[in-house]
């Protein structure tokens, strides 16, 4: 059975023994059963979901910090009476290669404040994204590659 399946049945059994049904005790029960898991992780064959629940919090975290980050570079380019941005579009070269990696990372530029997918090429090699403030164009790819991309594919791959 899916290791993750099986995580999802211990925390719905935690949520029973609570009888709590809310979203904080199902992330409890998720951290829970994960720390059962972990503990008899000699037992199971497929060893890939120890490695891959630390790297999807680690994509999780870095996606709200550059959330962060961008909603206040937004917010101060708006408020003050200066405007520093200087929007344009970059061809962003693509290691994603399947429909899923490409979406989740697409999803993801557009879901950050003063960034967004705009297409993507013919031969799925490019995503062209409008960016707000695009003072090194280099800088921009390499942040979007480095970060957001190769985050994603830790994950997926």
């Amino acid at each position: 059975m899916n290791l993750f399946l099986i995580n999802l049945l211990l925390a719905a059994g935690f949520m029973i023994a609570l009888e709590s049904f809310t979203l904080e005790t199902l992330f409890i029960g998720l951290a829970v059963g994960y720390g059962a898991l972990w503990l008899t992780r000699p037992l199971y064959q497929d060893k890939r979901y120890f490695q891959r629940v630390p790297m999807v919090i680690r994509l999780l975290f870095f996606f709200i910090k550059a959330l962060l980050v961008s909603n206040l570079r937004v917010l101060w380019d708006v408020v003050t009476p200066s405007h520093s941005s200087r929007p344009g579009i970059i061809r962003l070269p693509l290691d994603a290669r399947t429909d899923v990696e490409i979406m989740l990372v697409a999803n993801l530029i557009s879901l950050t404040p003063g960034t967004l997918s705009i297409d993507l090429s013919e031969d799925r090699r490019h995503l062209y994204v409008h960016v707000m403030f695009l003072d090194d164009v280099d800088a921009v790819r390499r942040e979007l590659k480095n970060g957001l991309e190769r985050r994603v594919l830790e994950v997926l791959r």
